[in-house]
This record gives structure tokens, sequence and C-alpha cells, in this order.
């Protein structure tokens, strides 16, 4: 903050003006000292508590690498589900009839599905 005293005529209302902007000056950091120490007195707490304390990020490092050549140095490994179809036994078929009287007049028939389960 950028206060020009100079620009004040009293010279006894400046030299006050300027122990004020001093004390509050001793009063802020003095203030963020107590808040840092209220801080790791609650971090020491919770971790008495058996939970955890605020989190301390590190910051974050820039990785250099060649990405232009990627896809070449790495293959992707192709992968898909295989079926169990031809490892299931089959013990029984069963066939599902639906009453037409319970079908709406609009129906239409569509062919048989095969599922199995």
């Amino acid at each position: 903050m950028d206060i020009d005293l100079v620009g004040i005529a009293e010279p006894r209302a400046r030299e006050l003006i300027r122990r004020l902007l001093n004390l509050l000056e001793d009063v802020m950091g003095d203030l963020r000292a107590a808040q840092a120490e209220i801080q790791r007195l609650r971090d020491e707490v919770n971790r008495l508590k058996g939970e955890q304390g605020k989190p301390t990020f590190k910051a974050k490092k820039l990785e250099r690498r060649d990405i232009s050549s990627e896809k070449e140095r790495r293959k992707p490994k192709e992968w898909s589900k295989g079926s169990k179809l031809e490892r299931i036994r089959i013990d029984r078929e069963q066939v599902l009839r639906v009453d037409r009287e319970t079908l709406p007049a609009d129906a239409i028939f569509k062919g048989y599905e095969d599922v199995v389960v």
C-alpha cells in the first residue's frame, strides 16, 4: 500500500499516521502468525482424534517428455471380452408361449429370439 505522507502538511499528524501504519503492519503480522498457530493446533487435535489434518499440497512439477513419439513407443494392448457361450453347457430349452388373448389388437409378430440364461 503506497501512501504519500509528504502530502500531509502537519508534521505531528504525519508522524502519528506513520506510527499507526507501522502498528497496523505489526498487528497484521501477529494475526498471520496466530492464524498459522491456530491451524497447526487444529491439525494436531484432529490427528489426536484419529482424523486427518489439513493437507499440504506440493507444487506441481512440469514433466518434460517428448510426446511426439508417444504413440510410436507405446503400443496399446488389444483386448476384447471373450464369449462364454462356447463354454456353457445348455441343459434344457424352454419355449415361452404368449396367450394371444392378452396381447393388444395391434400387436405384430416380429420373430423369435434365442436367449441363454
